[in-house]
């Protein structure tokens, strides 16, 4: 018995689909808010960033892996980013994503999390009598 590869699909289109479809065509398959903001307009550091991420794909063709570091998170990912590798800024650092097909439509800012989970460790030095009580497991 062989198992059948799923296909991927973005609202009915297949990847091919997607990256020779033009930008009005595009716009018309994402969610009401990324619409909203592609209609606008790009802001100049997008596109300086779109061509980076051009002059990556170049690279990629060649062997060599580029990272394109960007504070941009909130810059849609396009079928033309699948593949590649963006160092996304979470405030700290850069975390580096690597563009799947499912992310297509979404922000790069979902990737790349602000802030961590909250892990409290045990009560130090100056803590309350009812805080030093520490539940044994």
């Amino acid at each position: 018995m062989s198992i059948a590869k799923r296909k991927f699909l973005y609202r009915g289109k297949d990847l091919e689909e997607l990256r020779k479809m033009s930008m009005k065509q595009f716009m018309e398959l994402v969610p009401s808010r990324q619409r909203r903001s592609l209609k606008r307009g790009m802001p100049r550091r997008q596109k300086k960033f779109l061509r980076k991420l051009k002059k990556a794909k170049k690279a990629a063709k060649d062997g060599r892996e580029l990272i394109v570091r960007t504070h941009n998170r909130d810059m849609i990912i396009f079928p033309e980013f699948i593949g590649l590798t963006v160092g996304v800024h979470n405030g700290l650092q850069f975390i580096p994503v690597t563009i799947t097909p499912e992310m297509i439509g979404s922000y790069l800012g979902q990737y790349s999390p602000t802030c961590k989970k909250v892990q409290h460790g045990n009560p130090g030095v100056g803590a309350t009598r009812s805080s030093q009580f520490v539940p044994l497991k």
